[in-house]
């Protein structure tokens, strides 16, 4: 299950206003990129994880998949599913072909869920402009958000959000054990189809499956 839970760290990984003053040119940029994936009913994307600490001398390279809509996600990564359909979380791991059924509060999860990544910014966090970079060719301006509430274990998520289309090409978390995990989008698919059985866990299809239903 720890495993699982270092999946989500997409983490705190795509939402009560900041206090604070917050950065104009940074939140004009993420009100665009959110808008840009808001307006679509559902998207899919390929990404890259990697997972670094330099005290502990730890570098760890994976890639999966996620599909999104709205604040349901589907993840796929390293012989592990994470489902969510907004109100019930499904954890399997293939390994062990068992799944774990837990409710799902957004407000009790400091980690950065795969649905969040296009709205993050909007509720507990403050934002910054940091300049450019490039990215696979593409000029990227780059948003940095710290999250107001000092118990989060994420110090800070730095977004590159491609100037030209406003998506998002990849995020860096950085945590306060040193651990920091960087998500570049390697493939995307905006308004793929979902229907009512997307977000849920089908134990017909896991045959012999584990079910520990912690709810």
């Amino acid at each position: 299950m720890k495993k699982i839970i270092a999946l989500l760290a997409l983490a705190a990984s795509f939402v009560q206003p900041a206090a604070a003053q917050q950065d104009p040119k940074a939140g004009k940029i993420l009100d665009q990129m959110s808008a840009k994936y808001q307006a679509m009913k559902a998207f899919k994307a390929s990404f890259t994880q990697t997972l670094e600490n330099q005290t502990a001398k730890v570098k760890e390279n994976m890639s999966g998949d996620i599909l999104v809509s709205g604040t349901k996600f589907r993840l796929k990564v390293n012989g592990q599913e994470v489902i969510n359909d907004g109100k019930t979380m499904w954890a399997y791991m293939k390994s062990e072909n068992e799944v774990n059924i837990s409710e799902y509060d957004p407000s009790d999860d400091q980690e950065i869920n795969p649905s969040q990544i296009y709205s993050l910014y909007k509720k507990g966090y403050k934002y910054t402009y940091a300049g450019t970079t490039k990215e696979g060719g593409v000029t990227c301006d780059v948003i940095e958000l710290s999250p107001e509430d000092h118990n989060n274990q994420v110090y800070k998520v730095r977004l590159n959000v491609s100037q030209a289309d406003k998506s998002v090409k990849s995020w860096k978390m950085f945590k306060k054990n040193g651990n920091r995990y960087t998500f570049a989008i390697k493939k995307f698919e905006p308004n793929v189809p979902v229907d009512a059985t997307t977000f849920t866990f089908d134990k017909a299809k896991y045959k012999g499956v584990k079910v520990i239903d912690l709810r």
